[in-house]
């Protein structure tokens, strides 16, 4: 949805890139949907943080390894998710003529998005038209911008590894294409009366975790914490011991044998389990605090069930937790076109599968 504008290309490679590594899926749908190829690479730590890029040249070098080694195609299309990109949803009259939407969108998002217009890449959506409770024509834009140079460090590695940028999207958007029931009612009926759909809290446990309402396939609400799978396994290890190891032991503690029945030296598997719980416990403040702040929105429906996805939806008695915390019903989703692939690596390739997918 962002920066450059999407061309047609016979194979597009969706590219999420996180703290841990790159996972890139080449998607074609001819009918339905299928992964022709995918790669996964390990990064070292310090190029990516925080869904942003700190060393360009390292990274771009990754790239080139993971799609030389995959034979993936070179047109991408890359997730963005982090804590310079704004999402706002804009309440409109409506406007039929494109040029007039555009210049009504962005004079309003002068007003709602936290940072100066010209120093951002600004991209909007239609999700939803209907009549008010005056009978008014209206129409729910979202609005995406993003801050210029941090796009500018995807693009340099991007274009370093020799690939070609076709566009880049909101990494929420993606993980809703990738998800969401797609047979949902997004726009109003011939009276201009919308419908009643439920919305979905999508929730993807990675480097950071990346959340968002939808209704269908619209997205009505999105935010991006920094927090992540990450720190839970910053918390199980410490300052010593390899991340990869670390992240191992979140997997081996979960949350859901008994703490004796799980190999290893019991007090090693104790705090290896506290330190998951407590992750978990702050996976469940970030979803309350985002159920809390989007029901608080004008107009809001209700959120009638969760979806955990990415590397940590895969934390043994995870989605269980999460049920029974938050009184919701809870699922550990994966796209059907990725049940070939074992669950850890379809969990991953879940972000870069929604994104290479045509809007």
């Amino acid at each position: 949805m962002l920066s450059k504008k999407k061309k047609k290309t016979s194979s597009v490679v969706g590219l999420e890139i996180e703290g841990d590594g790159i996972a890139a899926a080449e998607v074609s749908v001819n009918g339905s949907a299928r992964v022709e190829a995918s790669g996964l690479i390990d990064l070292e730590p310090g190029i990516v943080a925080e869904g942003e890029v700190l060393a360009p040249e390292p990274l771009a070098e990754a790239l080139r390894a993971v799609f030389s080694k995959n034979k993936l195609p070179k047109d991408v299309r890359l997730g963005i998710a982090n804590q310079r990109v704004a999402v706002r949803t804009l309440r409109l009259p409506l406007i039929e003529n494109p040029e007039e939407l555009d210049t009504a969108v962005r004079f309003q998002a002068q007003d709602e998005i936290p940072m100066p217009i010209e120093q951002a890449v600004l991209d909007y959506q239609v999700v939803g038209r209907y009549n008010d409770d005056d009978g008014a024509r209206r129409m729910d834009v979202v609005v995406v911008a993003a801050r210029r140079d941090m796009l500018a460090r995807f693009v340099d590695s991007v274009n370093g590894a020799g690939l070609n940028p076709v566009g880049f999207d909101l990494a929420a958007f993606g993980m809703i294409r990738a998800l969401a029931d797609r047979d949902g009612a997004e726009q109003a009926g011939s009276d201009g009366e919308r419908p009643y759909v439920p919305a979905t809290l999508f929730c993807h446990v990675g480097d950071v975790t990346n959340l968002a309402v939808a209704r269908g396939s619209a997205c009505l609400f999105t935010r991006v914490s920094p927090f992540g799978l990450d720190e839970i396994a910053a918390d199980v290890g410490g300052e010593e011991m390899p991340r990869e190891h670390a992240r191992q032991w979140v997997f081996h503690a979960g949350l859901e044998r008994p703490v004796e029945e799980i190999d290893g030296d019991p007090e090693a598997v104790t705090a290896a389990r506290e330190a998951v719980e407590s992750g978990a416990g702050r996976l469940v403040d970030e979803l309350r605090l985002s159920l809390e702040y989007y029901g608080a929105q004008e107009g809001a429906q209700a959120i009638e069930r969760i979806v955990l996805c990415g590397p940590g939806s895969t934390i043994p008695g995870l989605p269980a937790l999460v049920q029974e915390a938050l009184g919701q019903p809870v699922d550990a989703a994966l796209p059907g076109a990725l049940s070939g692939f074992d669950p850890a690596t379809a969990a991953r390739l879940t972000l870069p599968y929604g994104l290479a997918l045509e809007e």
